[in-house]
């Protein structure tokens, strides 16, 4: 398995010869590494609504014809943005994607799509995060959370390999809360996302790695771009 950082949300899984990208926003970040239009998936999954999660969802799903996975709300929505094939599901419940599962879990934060050329907030459905399996491995993308005390009872209940959790502080944890959610989550490996993009979450990734390593829990910064592969 192969698991590539595209900046601030961004995650694609490379498995069982397939592909799928999480919550795409790479067009409008500045430190992207990669154009949208060189990224090849067959299913985007979309943790809640907001712009920095779901910008480029809809162009990559027709330019590759790949699924969309979220909940009811954003599926209908991309269903308006000329999205052919989109698949609903709901905090709780699991989809086979064929060479992957994907089980959503919950998260604590907002859900809007906020359409600026008419000053329109449209409903995005409960905010989420997902739990994929593939080859034997479960990689947790938190999505954008608060701490909350069910994330210790998804820890014991999932043997977790990788987590990526938001550390921007703002609009989600900071790194504090961070690393409580680290340590309930009991991953094996734990990684950073969510900062650095504005100015709002500017964090310092290795200091966050360093509280870890203080926990005795093992962490990485992914550099954009960057890359890890991961064996059973």
């Amino acid at each position: 398995m192969k698991i590539t950082y595209h900046g601030h949300s961004a995650i694609q899984i490379t498995t069982n010869g397939k592909s799928l990208v999480i919550d795409p926003f790479i067009s409008g970040n500045p430190a992207a590494k990669t154009k949208p239009e060189d990224i090849k998936v067959d299913s985007v999954l979309l943790t809640h609504g907001h712009m920095d999660h779901i910008l480029d969802a809809a162009p990559l799903a027709k330019a590759n014809d790949a699924s969309v996975v979220s909940n009811p709300e954003i599926a209908a929505y991309m269903k308006s943005k000329g999205v052919a094939n989109t698949v609903e599901m709901n905090i709780g419940g699991k989809c086979d994607l064929g060479y992957a599962t994907a089980k959503m879990t919950q998260a604590f934060h907002s859900s809007g799509i906020i359409e600026e050329e008419n000053s329109t907030a449209i409903y995005g459905g409960m905010p989420a995060g997902f739990l994929v399996e593939a080859e034997g491995l479960t990689i947790l993308h938190a999505g954008d959370t608060g701490l909350f005390g069910d994330m210790k009872i998804i820890g014991e209940r999932n043997n977790i390999d990788v987590a990526f959790l938001p550390i921007g502080d703002n609009h989600t944890m900071g790194p504090e809360d961070a690393a409580q959610a680290a340590e309930w989550y009991n991953a094996k490996l734990v990684i950073p996302v969510h900062y650095n993009t504005f100015p709002a979450i500017n964090q310092d990734a290795q200091a966050f790695v360093q509280q870890l390593q203080e926990r005795g829990i093992e962490g990485k910064v992914l550099e954009i771009g960057e890359s890890i592969e991961l064996n059973k």
